[in-house]
């Protein structure tokens, strides 16, 4: 099997923080700056539920040789702050987005959302045309017709009983055994590493909230705007994802809509692609940003 992820612990890159201007403070990791302060085309990887830029560890490193590569943690995700509130919309997850650029001082982007990353990416990205250089989805929902696996995943979270059993440590490598093809990609580290960010019974209510706060009329404001999209579209998935078990049919409808985004479908690949095959992915995000890099200096 595809075993390219089993790295060690030290080559997980180094989790920064930062504080923004509202006041949250967010956790995000960094690749590929250049060392003699040239600047870089940049791209932002969005993680979805319940990880965080910790699943992008192993793809960063191939993406990097191209680009400066941000990958950051979602409020109520990972190391960022897990605020209380009862909702997490879509404009609550792009007012850190724009913060964390902002505090960066990063203008463009190309950004790459998973799971409940890819429609904050989206939706981001359709909202701020003039920012965006590219777009990658992989493993996702984009559309208001949901599959019933969303409703009853969104009805677990709802439910105290079930939602407490799904954010415990079990529940979460419960959800990541589920989400790939070969289990056998998941060491105990990583489960680990999934769990710990939610250690208490409020961060694990926070988790369940920042998992289904996403609003209906978002998904039909992405599912209007996709015809529109000027911006390089590219999408990879891993064609076994018990998770998002119609995310073929998601991203056949992405390329209807959108006729310029190249499609790579992954074979004996679940929904975390990232755990199984980081190298894979990483190569085909840099070969992604160095188009991109190409197509801008063709522009100049």
């Amino acid at each position: 099997m595809h075993n390219d992820n089993h790295e060690n612990d030290d080559a997980t890159p180094t989790l920064q923080h930062l504080q923004i201007s509202d006041g949250t403070t967010l956790a995000y990791r960094e690749l590929g700056e250049d060392a003699n302060g040239e600047p870089r085309d940049v791209m932002m990887l969005l993680h979805g539920w319940p990880t965080s830029s910790y699943l992008w560890r192993g793809v960063m490193p191939e993406v990097a040789a191209r680009a400066r590569v941000l990958a950051l943690d979602l409020p109520g995700f990972g190391g960022s702050d897990k605020p209380r509130r009862s909702r997490f919309g879509f404009a609550d997850f792009e007012r850190a987005i724009d913060g964390f650029l902002n505090a960066l001082g990063v203008n463009e982007v190309a950004v790459a959302g998973h799971d409940l990353g890819g429609p904050i990416a989206m939706h981001w990205a359709l909202r701020n045309p003039g920012r965006v250089r590219g777009v990658v989805m992989l493993n996702t929902l984009l559309y208001p017709d949901f599959h019933p696996s969303v409703f009853e995943f969104v009805t677990t979270l709802a439910t105290p009983a079930t939602r407490d059993e799904l954010t415990a440590p079990e529940g979460l490598a419960g959800m990541m055994r589920a989400g790939v093809a070969d289990v056998s990609v998941l060491a105990d580290t990583v489960l680990t590493a999934v769990a710990a960010p939610f250690a208490d019974a409020a961060d694990r209510l926070t988790l369940a909230r920042a998992g289904i706060g996403l609003e209906p009329s978002g998904f039909e404001e992405i599912a209007a705007g996709l015809p529109s999209l000027q911006a390089p579209v590219r999408a990879v998935y891993g064609t076994q994802d018990r998770i998002l078990p119609d995310v073929g049919e998601t991203m056949a409808r992405l390329q209807r809509d959108v006729p310029h985004t190249e499609v790579t479908a992954l074979a004996d690949c679940g929904h975390f692609l990232q755990e199984e095959r980081p190298a894979e992915v990483g190569r085909l995000l840099a070969a992604f940003a160095a188009s991109l890099a190409v197509e801008s200096r063709a522009a100049r």
